[in-house]
């Protein structure tokens, strides 16, 4: 989540999402970690609270209504705050919450099939749709005057889409299927997450090396699972793996480091184990308040900077955004800067949210008690 904030700042910043300058790359880099870790982590919560529901119909509906919201928070309040602008015709962002949300909805679905099903079918998605890749590719050619190529679109084309003649515009930043395989593989690793400490230690450490040494293996010899070969005369390019659509080396280059050290995850502990423990707690609570905390910061900076804000802070952040302006590109230095201290305040929104929460669940329990 930390790293989440380091690409937004970016975003206003002005900074390129890579390039060939090592720094500027890695900032950008690192923070590929983030989704993906997001949308399996939520398949694995999705089984952990399995066994805290009734039976399958309650799951289902928790997902399908939680999936349904997110979305419609990242059409509606979301939308605002990236742009600050109304300009709904015109630009409206298919982001990681449209994307976390159906993939919700979709394993809504999944979990009625059994366990065994699940992981398969999360599994043949994640390694496998960029076997089909090609043939997508020209199913989507064939498919571009269908009345359902929008459906084509947000399951794997990306692009943009029209609702109507006049209705407003969809840019889809995140195409959903390879992500909905990450949900279902992620929703099968909550049963490794209720081994005992030991035995699932040794499964992390060995999911997570075997999907590293498969990246490096895929990746060195440009055998499969990206649609771009790295080139050994531009060392960084081996790193850079295709995100839109999220292909298997994307996928594997992600996850791997992350399941390998969630042991060592486990064990933080300290101020800033707390810190992160404490936005891990308020997840959605974090990521809606940190964009136009960042935006605002960003306007902030341009009127020290310059003497006024730049209308290019209301553009249509992060995805249709114009070029900025001459001049206006921030150092990676302010960067991280700005970063430090929009993290420093959202620690202190979440533990405010933690706290209110906390007295509020205090007052239940006292009236249910009396009651």
């Amino acid at each position: 989540m930390v790293l989440m904030a380091i690409d937004h700042v970016r975003v206003y910043a002005g900074v390129p999402a890579g390039g060939p300058a090592p720094a500027v790359f890695f900032t950008r880099w690192v923070t590929h970690f983030c989704a993906p870790g997001f949308v399996f982590l939520a398949g694995s919560s999705a089984f952990l609270r399995r066994s805290t529901l009734p039976g399958t119909a309650e799951l289902s509906r928790y997902l399908l209504t939680r999936g349904l919201l997110i979305v419609l928070l990242e059409l509606t309040v979301m939308r605002f705050f990236w742009t600050f602008n109304f300009d709904v015709i015109n630009y409206n962002l298919a982001g990681v919450l449209w994307m976390i949300g159906w993939s919700l909805v979709a394993l809504a679905a999944l979990v009625w099939l059994p366990f065994e099903a699940i992981a398969a079918i999360g599994l043949v998605i994640v390694l496998g749709h960029n076997l089909a890749d090609p043939y997508l590719r020209d199913a989507g050619r064939a498919i571009g005057e269908s009345p359902f190529r929008w459906f084509w679109q947000f399951l794997y084309f990306g692009g943009s889409v029209s609702l109507g003649e006049s209705g407003p515009r969809i840019a889809i930043l995140y195409s959903l299927m390879p992500w909905i395989g990450v949900m279902a593989a992620g929703y099968a690793f909550g049963r490794v997450l209720q081994w005992p400490v030991e035995r699932r230690n040794r499964a992390c450490l060995m999911i997570g090396g075997a999907a590293i040494a498969l990246f490096i293996v895929l990746r060195t010899f440009n055998l499969y699972g990206d649609p771009r070969p790295w080139n050994a005369e531009q060392p960084l390019t081996f790193l850079n793996t295709t995100k839109y659509p999220a292909s298997l080396l994307f996928l594997l280059m992600t996850l791997g480091p992350l399941i390998a050290l969630m042991p060592i995850f486990e064990r933080v502990r300290g101020a800033i184990g707390n810190a992160l423990a404490l936005f891990g707690r308020v997840p959605l609570f974090y990521y809606v308040l940190h964009i136009p905390l960042i935006h605002v910061a960003a306007m902030i900076v341009s009127l020290i900077r310059t003497g006024s804000i730049t209308p290019w802070l209301f553009g249509n952040h992060p995805l249709e955004p114009p070029e900025p302006p001459d001049g206006y590109r921030w150092s990676l230095v302010l960067l991280y800067l700005v970063t430090a201290v929009c993290v420093v305040a959202l620690y202190g929104a979440c533990r405010w949210w933690v706290e209110r929460r906390r007295a509020a669940s205090g007052r239940l329990a006292g009236a249910a008690g009396a009651a």
